[in-house]
């Protein structure tokens, strides 16, 4: 699969996640939390750049592998964290493996094009 197809299918799984988990989880409690939305944000992010990838493939894709790299971290910490499994904790799982799966794809199509050259 195209890094540039992985990286729009990413940007939109965390957007989902991220409104759901502010509108669905958080919202729905009383207690909407903000940092729900940072998944989304991430997400949009992702998906404008995505937009411009075939402008310049090279930039936008290392931009795009720094975004994720950071994002995956932060929810895993976050994952970590928590230990009730609730609807919050699968929210964080389903991102964390879109995100692995996008940085694989974005390693994979690195390593392919240095053995290219």
């Amino acid at each position: 699969m195209k890094p540039s197809i992985v990286n729009l299918i990413n940007g939109l799984i965390l957007i989902i996640a991220g409104l759901y988990g502010y509108f669905g989880i958080t919202g729905s409690t009383g207690t909407a939390s903000v940092t729900a939305l940072i998944p989304a944000a991430f997400g949009l992010l992702l998906v404008v750049l995505s937009l411009f990838w075939k402008k310049a493939p090279k930039v936008i894709s290392h931009i795009a592998i720094v975004l994720t790299l950071l994002l995956f971290i932060m929810i895993f910490s976050r994952f970590m964290k928590v230990e009730i499994w609730k609807e919050a904790k699968y929210i964080f799982l389903i991102c964390i493996v879109s995100n692995a799966l996008a940085l694989f794809v974005f390693i994979r199509s690195f390593v392919i094009e240095r053995i290219k050259k």
